[in-house]
């Protein structure tokens, strides 16, 4: 009988917990395409940042102290606005304001986007692709490759179509 009990109780908690996961991730999703087209950033570029960032975790914390979906540092939450780091929208909008600074810093390349968003921009700044670290040249190459395979897939809806070439 407690055997039993306990069962339902993990599942209880476990579904619960699920639900969550998927009412987070469609939250995220939204938030994501609509601050991504309104400051006309990528939304696949958005999508791999967060899937490489924080696995679509609403309030992931890094070793380095980055907090939230698109892990924001206090310093750049800071400067951006955002007060609740694990606050959804203000993480993807923060997050996301931040990557449309970098875009028109960087003249529209994302490789240099994403180093800078990983490495912080002022050392791709003044290294630009010269910028050789292991670490950040890995983070770049699965970016792109995410971005390019579409390797995530929204919760709500299928992946956005690949440009032909």
């Amino acid at each position: 009988m407690i055997r039993m009990l306990l069962l339902v109780v993990v599942f209880t908690s476990l579904s619960c917990w699920a639900d969550t996961t998927q009412q987070t991730r469609q939250e995220a999703e939204y938030y994501v395409r609509t601050y991504a087209q309104h400051y006309g950033v990528p939304v696949d570029f958005v999508r791999s940042i967060v899937e490489q960032e924080s696995g679509w975790q609403r309030c992931a914390v890094s070793r380095k102290g980055a907090v939230g979906l698109m892990q924001l540092m206090p310093e750049t939450a800071r400067r951006l606005g955002v007060h609740n780091r694990c606050d959804v929208q203000q993480n993807v909008s923060g997050g996301i304001r931040y990557l449309a600074s970098l875009i028109k810093k960087f003249h529209g390349d994302l490789r240099l986007v994403a180093a800078a968003y990983y490495a912080g921009e002022h050392a791709i700044e003044r290294r630009g692709l010269r910028y050789s670290n292991p670490d950040v040249v890995s983070y770049v190459s699965s970016v792109r490759a995410r971005v390019e395979n579409q390797t995530f897939r929204s919760a709500t809806t299928q992946g956005t179509p690949r440009r032909k070439k």
